[in-house]
């Protein structure tokens, strides 16, 4: 038999019901309480959100809330530098920024805390394009935001030392020294390589791992970017960005070394891009070209490739990515954006997410 306790139940004269003690509401987690058969006036709270909430009929909405406060986890990867076309080392990845499920952000840095925005307010996103390889090549790529959070640009490989950026350009010809990488963003890229009738160009850095330093007679390998589960790799397929790699997605490789020899070398021995879109070197030999080198994948932040010598292009750096990934239920009206090239809003589960690949404008949360 159903029992009713009480200590004390009131009546005022405005027909209001007093209650002595706190009422409780009952409680749910996010998924509990949207598998509910709900009606308008239904109150729960919800211990994911931690916030009491109300359906209206058709959603759960926040009580008493107008310009409320919404965490937004993020991706920022900005555009990668483009690798050098003469001895040239590989161009280094973008600088990535992550808070997503505690993951590491680049450079070895631990997961950033999730950026806290206004409903109402409008945000500035920009995604970063890659390093072009005009001329001989040796463009910075550019930065990405997402309202206050910049990663910086990648660093391009140039007639000397790598530039500094996110992560570092490959150093060039005989001993040139990579360029350093953001902390918390990117690694360096690897040091140049020389000897009588060869020379090599350092990997350019990944947001996972410095670039390499070349070693004799071999191209040098660009640092391994990072991997996020921000989003799936069927997902990330879907919408052409990062590089998917078996079960994992990963952003930020860098490019690799330009090797030259004398003699024509083993197209083997060429330079790999890292892992996160970074491009392949260059080979060439005294009777010409062997193999081009590769430009990064568009929206990786990948670097560019190093060509082995004057006369072949190097490759440019890939564009960058930046994605934001909230629970559903806290912007039930979801993002408004303008200016930009995006994969509109989607659902994943207990959450929403926006991918942006292009452009510079504003996001809206409601």
């Amino acid at each position: 038999m159903s029992e009713l306790k009480t200590n004390k139940i009131s009546t005022n004269d405005t027909n209001n019901v007093a209650i002595d003690t706190a009422l409780g509401l009952k409680t749910y987690t996010t998924s509990q309480k949207n598998a509910l058969t709900s009606v308008a006036g239904d109150l729960v709270y919800d211990t994911d959100l931690n916030k009491a909430q109300i359906h209206n009929g058709t959603s759960w909405g926040d009580i008493g809330e107008t310009d409320r406060a919404l965490d937004i986890d993020f991706l920022v990867v900005a555009g990668g530098g483009s690798g050098y076309w003469s001895y040239g080392g590989g161009g280094g990845a973008g600088g990535y920024r992550s808070s997503w499920n505690n993951e590491t952000s680049g450079g070895g840095a631990s997961s950033e805390t999730a950026h806290i925005v206004g409903a109402g307010q409008n945000y500035t996103v920009t995604v970063g394009g890659g390093g072009s390889t005009s001329g001989a090549g040796g463009v910075m790529g550019n930065d990405s935001k997402f309202a206050g959070i910049t990663s910086l640009k990648g660093g391009a490989a140039k007639a000397g030392a790598g530039y500094a950026g996110g992560s570092g350009g490959g150093g060039r010809h005989s001993s040139h020294t990579g360029g350093a990488g953001e902390t918390g963003q990117g690694y360096r890229g690897g040091n140049a390589n020389g000897v009588a009738g060869t020379s090599n160009g350092g990997g350019g850095g990944g947001a996972g791992a410095q670039g390499t330093d070349s070693v004799t007679q071999y191209g040098a390998s660009g640092g391994v970017g990072q991997i996020s589960t921000i989003i799936t790799t069927a997902q990330a397929t879907t919408y052409s960005v990062g590089e998917v790699s078996g079960s994992d997605v990963y952003y930020a490789g860098g490019g690799g070394g330009g090797l030259y020899r004398a003699d024509p070398p083993s197209l083997g021995r060429k330079g790999a891009g890292g892992l996160g879109g970074g491009g392949d070197g260059g080979i060439n030999s005294a009777a010409g070209n062997q193999l081009s080198a590769q430009s990064a994948t568009v929206n990786t932040g990948g670097g560019g490739g190093g060509q082995g010598n004057a006369g072949s292009a190097a490759g440019s750096g890939g564009s960058g990515v930046v994605i934001l990934k909230w629970l559903t239920d806290v912007a039930t009206m979801g993002a408004t954006r303008t200016g930009l090239t995006d994969s509109g809003i989607q659902t994943d589960g207990d959450y929403s997410y926006i991918i942006f690949t292009a452009g510079t404008g504003t996001v809206t949360f409601s």
